[in-house]
């Protein structure tokens, strides 16, 4: 099953609280990478972490504009 299709599955509300559990992994991992790059200059850790956020970005993304809705201007 490929994200889109499980987003369009979902419920609002169950869309609401994923979408809060994302943001929150998503600063914790922004957190996490700063304090790595400060401390240990280990780039391949730092760099899975970056992809972490990112992929969690894009769901953060897909989250919203399902809940958003369409208005024609």
């Amino acid at each position: 099953m490929n994200a889109q299709s499980d987003i369009a599955m979902k419920t609002d509300e169950v869309l609401r609280v994923e979408l809060e559990v994302f943001r929150s992994e998503h600063r914790d991992l922004d957190s996490a990478i700063a304090a790595l790059a400060e401390a240990v200059s280990d780039q391949l850790t730092i760099r899975r972490l970056k992809k972490q956020k990112l992929a969690l970005k894009d769901r953060i993304a897909r989250i919203e504009d399902r809940l958003t809705p369409d208005i024609i201007a």
